[in-house]
């Protein structure tokens, strides 16, 4: 059993924090008690305790989120860190994310919280509720809220009071939204509306359901991706040039990769899946086979030339369409952009002469992360999984050492959580306060 004297007082914050995760370590071996009394109260007490150490992670989160300190460790935003470091799921990551950025407008939330007076769920519902108030609203709501809480009304319906408080801000304002028809279609058919503006442009906006959706992607994404190192279009306006391109060309049959056995072409039952692993019913994959065609897809030697060798810099349509059924997403461990929205990526830098344009010499990376490997690279560890595939996994910033001593270790060993990051053999560091 691991001994842990604190002096509360004295204690800088990093040394509570190192006592709490040790406390949290010797509390999370023991079995539970045998009395469910006990169990009861014992619960009560630690969800209370859990709820002020949610007043912690909100200013620890804030920070990060106002500094953008997440970009120096090769997360693109403050989601992206909590999701694929934290492993929190969405819920919670918009939970976390919008208390921390509301924190600072909600003195009395702030102050209840971190004093166990009001629940984390109760904040977070305050919080949400007040998001898109201005700071005179925010602060009659937050009263009002408040007040709500205190006459014993559950997170639920003070969730329903907030929104009505932004239904009547709305109406004072004249700025209430007309009823939202579109939600009423469903999602089996696909539409789209358009109207046009006063200077001849047009809005656009729509839904489509998975089949049409697929034959989207196939069509567009090949042709959004960026014309070259120059190309400092976005996604946005890339996608709405490869959709002029296409209008303006007249119809053709579009390109869409499904990866399914030949029974199932044929008529069997085994489902396919689209370059991203959404799972399509074999129903479904013959009907899109019917209205994009089917090609045969060569994963070596054959017909298509895969290795272009170091006289090519871009990867050839065809080599585009192998990554794209090797990487679902983005080759970052825990990055989720889907591998169809992703650049081609030279492994070793193809500018350096050490990779060629060849199949077994690329992988595909969101751009973000394209331009922090080649801005980082010490900051990439390459590796490669059982199946052929490029894993790039995020290593600290060099100014690392701040962590504390344990951190420092975990990450520097590698035998931290799951999502821990750090060199293998790196030795432990030092920290000082």
């Amino acid at each position: 059993m691991q001994s842990v004297t604190v002096e509360l007082e004295a204690a800088s914050t990093m040394e509570l924090v190192n006592a709490l995760s040790a406390l949290a370590t010797e509390l999370a071996q023991r079995q539970a008690p045998e009395s469910s009394a006990a169990c009861l109260e014992l619960t009560e007490t630690l969800v209370d305790a859990s709820d002020m150490q949610e007043s912690v992670l909100a200013g620890f989160i804030g920070r990060v989120d106002a500094t953008r300190e997440t970009a120096r460790w090769g997360y693109p935003s403050t989601q992206a860190w909590l999701r694929s470091r934290l492993g929190m799921r969405d819920n919670r990551v918009k939970e976390r994310l919008v208390l921390a950025r509301q924190r600072h407008r909600l003195p009395q939330v702030a102050e209840r919280l971190a004093a166990g007076e009001l629940s984390y769920g109760y904040a977070v519902t305050v919080a949400d509720s007040v998001a898109r108030l201005d700071d005179t609203d925010c602060a009659e709501a937050e009263t009002i809220l408040l007040g709500f809480v205190e006459q014993g009304f559950s997170a639920g319906k003070v969730a329903a009071f907030g929104r009505r408080i932004r239904d009547l801000i709305a109406e004072r304002d004249d700025t209430e939204d007309a009823p939202d028809e579109d939600t009423k279609r469903g999602y089996d058919k696909s539409w789209i509306t358009t109207t046009r503006s006063l200077d001849g442009g047009r809005y656009v906006k729509g839904w489509l359901n998975p089949e049409d959706a697929a034959i989207w992607d196939g069509t567009l994404a090949p042709l959004a991706k960026p014309a070259g190192p120059d190309d400092r279009r976005d996604l946005a306006e890339r996608t709405a040039a490869a959709l002029s391109s296409v209008l303006s060309s007249g119809h053709k049959a579009s390109k869409v990769t499904v990866i399914c056995d030949l029974e199932t072409l044929t008529g069997g039952n085994a489902p396919a899946r689209l370059t991203d692993g959404t799972p399509i019913p074999a129903a479904q994959a013959r009907r899109i086979a019917l209205s994009a065609g089917v090609s045969p897809l060569l994963l070596g030697r054959g017909n298509t030339p895969l290795y272009l060798g170091y006289r090519e810099r871009f990867a050839s349509a065809a080599q585009r369409q192998v990554l794209e059924t090797l990487y679902s997403s983005c080759a970052v461990r825990g990055c989720e952009v889907p591998g169809t929205l992703c650049e081609v990526d030279h492994v070793h830098g193809w500018a350096l002469g050490r990779s060629p344009t060849d199949i077994d010499q690329l992988a595909l990376t969101c751009g973000w992360h394209n331009r922090f490997k080649h801005a980082n690279p010490d900051q990439i560890q390459i590796t490669k999984d059982q199946d052929g595939r490029y894993v790039y996994r995020l290593l600290p910033p060099a100014d690392y050492r701040l962590l504390p001593p344990a951190d420092a270790r975990a990450s520097a060993t590698g035998t931290g959580p799951p999502g821990s990051i750090g060199p293998p053999d790196s030795p432990a560091l030092d920290w000082a306060a």
